[in-house]
């Protein structure tokens, strides 16, 4: 029987499977994925260009709205990154501060993900009760932050807030409340058929290709990477917790990392209650001491700030994965002198090409979302011819040669 020609199957950039605008050119025959073009650069909003035009407190705020979801994550690797390069050294109680409100995020971040998930696989009624389990996440970030969104909890030396004695209680009975909730959730999603047939041996990522393609995060955790720069690079108060946690796969939960679907499942659920016991030892073993090692923000800006000259670098593990901002200072220049970020989805976007590999149009939607994409943060730039106002696609040796050129217009 002569099989059907293959055409094209085009989604995007405005989508209803679509969070944000991305273009997806699938090449198929009949019902299954031959192969995949993405072309991102709808929603470039030129960040790094306009931090380069305020000066690093200014910045602070901008660095956490690069992404809505990981708002403290992109605004605790800038506080790092600009630390760095001005030998600032925050405060040890402010370390253990950073690391809770960072777990607090990554638990928000992952339940966030499943309601999507179960979205996407049809079934409502798990977007309504894990994003109604995830508002007791956000009170808690709302009780010692401020917001629920977007923190304005870290700054350079340290963090903005303390926690009194009242709020940890809070944040202990939110913790017990979840920790009763583990059996139900892990349940919900690993053992029900239904969701089992949709995620097991789809969107599968090899160890390989993982390694290949340098994915991040519960992604290619989920291929059996145990790669989480929490523990691999510790910063904050992850050093002190090495001998108390370790890098999860889905081993973890005695399950083979096979680097589908239900892995990345697996990984997030784990990671999700792991947060939780995180939390639980920071506030049983926080220091006592100032929550910042610069209390005066006008002497820090003019001071040290102002004076400072150099190059700093920072990694945090994100929800999404390995978050990477890049900063120089020159001396007696307000603004920053360079800004450049390196967002988890930068790292996992090359996976969907290998993922999409003979899937069907229905798993379109949730392989998609399951590497958690967030276009807004990872878009940069889109070249438009200057002659013809259109845009215009180039090869991988004109990338590279733009890149140097870019990199050697920054040397000092």
């Amino acid at each position: 029987m002569a099989h059907a020609p293959p055409y094209p199957l085009m989604i995007g950039p405005i989508h209803p499977a679509l969070k944000e605008p991305t273009m997806f050119k699938f090449t198929m025959e009949g019902e299954r994925v031959l192969d995949v073009d993405i072309q991102p650069g709808f929603n470039h909003r030129g960040v790094e260009y306009l931090g380069m035009k305020r000066n690093p407190l200014q910045v602070l705020h901008l660095a956490e709205r690069v992404c809505g979801i990981c708002s403290g994550a992109h605004q605790y690797v800038f506080c790092r990154a600009v630390e760095h390069a001005a030998n600032i050294t925050p405060s040890v109680r402010g370390d253990y501060l950073r690391v809770l409100v960072a777990e607090l995020e990554r638990i928000h971040s992952h339940l966030l993900w499943a309601g999507v998930a179960g979205h996407e696989l049809g079934f409502d009624s798990i977007l309504h009760y894990t994003w109604k389990v995830r508002e007791d996440v956000q009170d808690i970030l709302e009780i010692i932050c401020g917001n629920r969104v977007n923190y304005s909890y870290y700054i350079f030396g340290g963090v903005r807030r303390d926690v009194t004695p009242e709020q940890v209680e809070k944040a202990r009975k939110i913790f017990a409340k979840y920790r009763k909730l583990e059996d139900t959730i892990l349940d919900i999603f690993l053992t029900d058929p239904t969701i089992s047939h949709r995620v097991q041996d789809v969107g599968v990522l090899t160890k390989e290709n993982a390694l290949k393609l340098s994915a991040c995060g519960p992604l290619t955790r989920g291929a059996g990477v145990k790669k989480d720069v929490r523990f691999s690079w510790p910063y904050g108060s992850y050093g002190d917790m090495m001998d108390d946690f370790k890098v999860v796969t889905p081993e973890s939960l005695g399950y083979k990392a096979t680097g589908d679907i239900f892995s990345q499942v697996v990984v997030r659920l784990v990671e999700l209650f792991e947060a939780i016991r995180m939390c639980e030892w920071v506030l049983d073993n926080l220091p006592s001491g100032p929550i910042t090692s610069e209390p005066n923000l006008s002497a820090l800006l003019m001071a040290k700030l102002r004076m400072a000259e150099g190059e700093g670098v920072a990694r945090v593990e994100a929800p999404r994965g390995e978050d990477i901002h890049y900063v120089r200072l020159k001396k007696n220049k307000m603004e920053l002198d360079s800004w450049k970020i390196r967002v988890p989805t930068y790292g996992n976007i090359m996976s969907w090409l290998t993922m999409f590999k003979d899937a069907q149009i229905a798993d379109i939607p949730i392989i998609i979302a399951s590497i958690d994409p967030c276009i807004g943060c990872m878009d940069r730039v889109t070249l438009v011819d200057s002659g013809t106002g259109r845009e215009r696609d180039v090869d991988w040796a004109v990338l590279h040669d733009l890149s140097v050129k870019r990199s050697r217009g920054l040397m000092p």
